[in-house]
């Protein structure tokens, strides 16, 4: 692990790093929050996964999670979105694939499957780093995101709801294997046949079996992508249908912005608390 900057925040220490990631092929930079209760004794851990275009910086710099999670003793760590370096192919007229559009997967077709392995890198590599260089509760882990972020944060959650025990959403892509925006992405990493997506769609995953506790999701009624690329209702009707527990919130006036995250990471915050101990 390199440090790429340190510094005293509401206590504890807000970091920057990266480290080599072989699933992803180059490296890979993350941001850790460290509560000063973390200096004591181990924490929970709560994972953000940002959007599309986004890096770890987004929520870093706009998030305005530190003075709670201070105060809730809360490690938040904060991921890339997608591999980086000119080494790694990329679409760079297409903001929606490529470079910062990973979609928390592991590519299955060429070029992209070299490099795109985010969920490999997010379940495999990056936890052991953190268990191994910070005061990190890994039996305590929940999962968190917004929009691209917010599809990684319930599908992972899905598969993994034995590490994950908590896990809540800003306005994620919930049927991302139908929207607009991730359709095609979908088809590029994975290929043609849409058997193949299913365990990167958090309604079908639903569909197929797959069960989490409950969810908390965030959507602003002004978000410009609501009607055609997130369709929070579409997670509804399959939670209901499974007798999982969804607490959806649409919150009127608000867009797709940091405006709209920062309002309510607290609230996000503290239901993790709740469930992590």
């Amino acid at each position: 692990m390199k440090i790429i900057s340190e510094a005293k925040a509401h206590g504890g220490r807000q970091g920057v790093y990266s480290m080599e990631s072989e699933a992803c092929g180059c490296d890979m930079t993350f941001a850790v929050f460290q509560p000063l209760v973390a200096k004591e004794h181990l924490c929970p851990v709560v994972w953000f996964l940002s959007g599309l275009t986004c890096t770890h910086a987004n929520v870093l710099d706009k998030g305005e999670y530190r003075r709670m999670a201070a105060e809730l003793g809360l490690i938040i760590v904060c991921p890339d979105t997608s591999p980086r370096g000119d080494h790694v192919p990329d679409e760079p007229d297409n903001w929606q694939f490529g470079k910062g559009a990973g979609f928390y997967l592991d590519a299955t077709q060429a070029p992209w499957s070299k490099h795109f392995n985010m969920e490999s890198h997010i379940l495999e590599e990056l936890p052991e780093l953190i268990a191994g260089h910070f005061a990190a509760d890994m039996g305590r882990q929940g999962v968190m995101g917004h929009s691209m972020g917010g599809h990684g944060a319930l599908t992972l959650a899905l598969k993994h709801p034995d590490r994950f025990k908590s896990c809540s959403a800003f306005a994620p892509i919930v049927q991302p294997s139908t929207a607009d925006w991730s359709r095609p992405a979908l088809e590029k990493y994975l290929g043609t046949d849409e058997a193949a997506w299913r365990r990167y769609d958090a309604t079908q995953l639903i569909e197929d079996g797959a069960r989490f506790p409950e969810f908390l999701v965030d959507q602003g009624t002004a978000d410009g992508f609501l009607e055609n690329g997130l369709r929070p209702w579409l997670l509804e009707e399959a939670c209901r249908g499974a007798d999982i527990g969804l607490t959806l919130r649409m919150q009127e006036g608000y867009d797709h912005s940091y405006n709209f995250i920062s309002t309510f990471m607290e609230d996000h915050l503290a239901w993790h608390a709740a469930r992590l101990g």
